[in-house]
């Protein structure tokens, strides 16, 4: 089995639903964002069209934050989810240089979303025992959620249903059959990093 993910960029209308439902599921600290949203221009005055472009942890079969990791934080799992172990990290963040596509984030030191009061809402001390300061951290597809048979939770909160969630190495599953007959494709194929997140054209 091979996780993956299929998201419908004709689907997905920039709603950052994604991005909030990411933060409440995993409690990251300020200025950690495992799941983004980019907004892009394409075309000329007056045909412009607008393109939002969800954006996380590729979760790359061939992955280079795995290869220059040097305590072993960072693993590939045999379902292919790439994780990292926060107990082994060391904060050197050679992954972060070596990932192609800016998903991981470094959680320097504790921070607060409401600092007048003083130390850390109950929402921010689970977030702080899960990424703890010094670590680097980063999307893995829910893995609590995974394991429990349900679907990530940017999957099941997507207001338009644009994501969709399944295995890769099973030819008759959703993710297989939209990847095949609509034309499903990786960011930067070229890199060889094999990412097990695909896009649906526009």
């Amino acid at each position: 089995m091979r996780y993956g993910m299929v998201i419908d960029l004709k689907r997905c209308i920039g709603c950052y639903g994604c991005h909030l439902v990411c933060k409440a599921e995993n409690a990251t600290p300020p200025g950690v964002f495992w799941a983004r949203v980019l907004k892009r221009e394409y075309g000329r005055y007056p045909n412009v069209r607008r393109l939002s472009v969800p954006l996380l942890c590729m979760q790359c079969q061939e992955p280079e934050c795995e290869k220059v990791c040097p305590t072993g934080a960072t693993q590939k799992r045999a379902d292919g989810i790439v994780t990292v172990d926060a107990s082994k990290c060391v904060g050197c963040r050679y992954c972060m240089m070596a990932c192609p596509y800016n998903a991981r984030y470094y959680h320097a030191k504790e921070r607060y979303y409401f600092p007048e009061t003083g130390g850390p809402t109950p929402f921010e001390a689970i977030g702080y025992q899960k990424h703890p300061p010094g670590t680097v951290s980063k999307c893995n597809f829910c893995l609590p959620r995974v394991g429990a048979g349900l679907e990530p939770a940017c999957v099941a909160n997507c207001m338009t249903k644009a994501r969709y969630f399944g295995d890769l190495d099973d030819p008759y599953s959703e993710v297989s059959r939209l990847i095949r007959d609509k034309g499903g494709y990786q960011l930067q194929p070229e890199l060889g990093t094999d990412p097990s997140v695909y896009y649906l054209p526009p």
